[in-house]
């Protein structure tokens, strides 16, 4: 009897150990990339799709556009899948990243209550749409991680003529508090919130005060209109080209760190830019709406 058992006991263990043998294959890539990604709905669709062509699965660590780039920069992931070009162009000149590639562009939106105490929707450009936020001393809810939002949000700041303080802030990075200097108009804490939360939480808290935010469209096109829940909030300001939002993919350079899988990632990454990741970019919808537009392959349909 006690032989029979102990043979039923390696069973089951071998039952658990075979599946996680899989995963022990090799065929692992680690991937920093921005909540916008994950929230919209997007990732999960690439992700599947690449797996099912390759066999390669990816673990994804979704953040911040600048906690994904200090990932890389301590060789702590493979690859980087990012929005926030200019950081990401001088993360592969210092040798970093083996190379960027541009995988797809949507833009950020400024949304809002319906009410519109602002008159955002009568701005003429987007810098107009935050200065008249301020000038009414309307709620504005800030990411404030160090995102690729966030910087997007900073440098419109900057063109406001707004008057604005710089000071130190604790956020989180990779489980530990980090400090930056980080703009703020007007007083923190009175009609300027900044959160330090990703794309999905900045947008509920938003719903929540019924205030101002900046958010990316594909992010908000999921929380709107691809959740039963939907989001009472409305695009009160679009169409400026410095809401432009490119996103690049970057394998770490195995120069620098020898350890990373830069044969995955660099699988991975001529994956996203070629024929099929461009056609799942241009045809992903969140409710018949376009989310995310491909830039490796302009007319991938």
């Amino acid at each position: 009897m006690s032989s029979g058992i102990g043979n039923w006991r390696w069973l089951v263990l071998l039952g658990i150990l075979l599946p996680l043998s899989a995963w022990g294959d090799g065929k692992v890539l680690k991937m920093a990339t921005t909540t916008s990604t994950e929230n919209s709905g997007l990732l999960n669709v690439l992700l599947s799709a690449f797996y099912r062509e390759t066999g390669i699965r990816i673990r994804v660590f979704a953040k911040g556009t600048g906690a994904a780039l200090k990932d890389g920069m301590d060789g702590n992931v493979d690859v980087l899948f990012v929005h926030a070009k200019e950081k990401e162009e001088k993360f592969v000149s210092d040798g970093f990243g083996a190379y960027r590639l541009a995988v797809m562009h949507n833009d950020f939106v400024i949304v809002g209550p319906s009410k519109d105490p602002a008159q955002v929707k009568k701005a003429k450009d987007a810098p107009d749409a935050l200065r008249r936020i301020a000038e009414t001393g309307s709620f504005f809810i800030s990411r404030g991680d160090d995102s690729g939002t966030h910087i997007k949000e900073q440098a419109l700041w900057k063109l406001t003529g707004v008057p604005l303080s710089t000071r130190s802030t604790e956020i989180i990075k990779g489980g530990k508090k980090k400090r930056r200097l980080f703009m703020y108009p007007g007083t923190p804490g009175k009609w300027y919130i900044s959160i330090g939360q990703g794309m999905g939480k900045t947008l509920t808290f938003a719903e929540e005060k019924q205030a101002y935010t900046l958010a990316d469209r594909g992010t908000y096109l999921k929380y709107k209109f691809g959740r039963k829940t939907g989001l009472d909030l409305e695009v009160l300001y679009e169409g400026d080209a410095r809401l432009f939002n490119p996103y690049g993919i970057i394998p770490v350079n195995p120069k620098t760190f020898p350890h990373v899988r830069f044969d995955l990632a660099d699988t991975f990454a001529k994956w996203l830019v070629g024929t099929q990741g461009q056609r799942l970019i241009a045809n992903y919808r969140i409710e018949g709406r376009t989310a995310f537009f491909p830039d490796a392959l302009p007319h991938a349909k």
